[in-house]
């Protein structure tokens, strides 16, 4: 691909819409918490399926972070130009995530009384957020973040990815990148298939929630890249107006989504609760929510300027909303345990939409506190030590929702 169009464009291009997918993942994480503590899997039938399912909004993070992740290093592989500073990439993902997760742990393991008997070797683990290798689960108040660990390893292996994606010639070859895609889309069915049972028999940890399983929406969110450049380009036609048209039909996408997560509340999916599903199971929902992640971001990357979509979703409570959206998915069990301690409700003894309610609000109160004092004084470091001008052209090519 050779260079040309319009390079800041290219390069500082924002996609308003997934701020708002991320509170919309944020808060069906939260939703599906709610709903296992109140007991509502199992006593409301297909609704109760349903709201088991909306874990499926990791799948959105996984897909968000695929595409904001990639892209940069893919347009300016489009341009011919070197790839981002690693070490810089690093920094500012250190400051992402480990500030407020830090935060987060420390609540849980002081405040939760069923942490208090762990010990050194174990605030060790979390703080390093190894649980998942090493044991069968996560401390009480923190056992979502287990997908945070994966986050953490994809943004690992993201620079060496695109390494393979883009190689050192810095021009960028689509079918390389589709490779790369189906590459970690095989890796995710081998995993889910045989390498997790295999690990799982000589390991105490949790090896179906390592990042092999779930390579594969990471790589929904890369294809999603590569298919916005090559559109911006005008190249592959045949390949990208039809994922334009179905993007700008957001509409049919919802009700795709719906009809995927009807398909994911049936048995084929596996248990709503606590019994392990098969190989096949984890795997058909694996590729479903992979589907429904993939759907719903694709709504925002190609939203059409001046729609009802495009300006219902980028309002600015609901962006705003997603701005501290990692607040939310953080601090919201910890959030959950004080709402049960407060009123007193037991486990699986119902009052779901008052637990919702009263976690829902008390998140959103936390995570605003945490977005004002620790987030964005964090962030403000991610140009340490780099020159005024240098600095300014990072923040022009940046995006709202990295």
């Amino acid at each position: 691909m050779t260079p040309g169009g319009n390079e800041a464009e290219l390069l500082g291009h924002t996609f308003p819409v997934l701020d708002t997918l991320r509170a919309v993942g944020a808060l069906a994480v939260l939703t599906t918490h709610t709903a296992f503590w109140a007991g509502t899997y199992t006593s409301h039938g297909i609704w109760g399926t349903l709201l088991a399912r909306l874990d499926v909004g990791v799948a959105i993070f996984f897909v968000l972070s695929g595409f904001l992740l990639s892209r940069p290093f893919l347009a300016r592989a489009a341009l011919g130009r070197p790839a981002p500073s690693t070490g810089r990439y690093y920094w500012k993902r250190v400051l992402r995530i480990i500030p407020l997760y830090l935060v987060t742990a420390v609540i849980a393991l002081v405040f939760i009384d069923a942490n208090a008997d762990l010990g050194l070797r174990d605030w060790i683990v979390t703080f390093v957020m190894g649980n998942t290798f090493v044991d069968p689960q996560q401390p009480d108040g923190l056992t979502h973040m287990w997908s945070l660990a994966v986050e953490a390893c994809f943004y690992i292996v993201l620079p060496f990815l695109m390494l393979l994606a883009v190689g050192r010639s810095k021009r960028l070859d689509p079918r390389r990148v589709m490779m790369l895609v189906i590459a970690m889309l095989a890796v995710t069915v081998w995993w889910l298939l045989v390498g997790s049972p295999a690990a799982g028999s000589s390991s105490t940890g949790q090896p179906t929630q390592w990042l092999p399983a779930y390579l594969g929406w990471f790589g929904v969110g890369i294809f999603l890249a590569l298919v916005e450049l090559l559109h911006r380009r005008s190249l592959w036609s045949g390949l990208t107006s039809r994922v334009v048209t179905l993007s700008r039909q957001p509409g049919s996408c919802w009700a795709m989504v719906a009809g995927l997560m009807l398909v994911a509340a049936t048995p084929i999916a596996g248990p709503s609760m606590l019994d392990a599903p098969s190989p096949g199971q984890l795997l058909t929902k694996n590729l479903l929510y992979g589907l429904v992640g993939g759907l719903l971001v694709l709504t925002g990357v190609f939203a059409a300027p001046g729609s009802r979509y495009n300006r219902a979703m980028t309002h600015r409570a609901a962006r705003h909303v997603g701005f501290i959206s990692y607040g939310i998915f953080c601090l919201q069990l910890p959030v959950l345990h004080l709402v049960m301690e407060l009123t007193g409700w037991r486990l699986f003894q119902g009052h779901f939409l008052g637990i919702w309610i009263l976690t829902v609000a008390g998140s959103l109160v936390a995570a605003e506190l945490a977005y004002r004092f620790v987030e964005a004084p964090c962030m403000r470091l991610k140009d340490l030590g780099r020159s005024r001008a240098a600095s300014t052209t990072a923040a022009s090519t940046g995006t709202s929702a990295t």
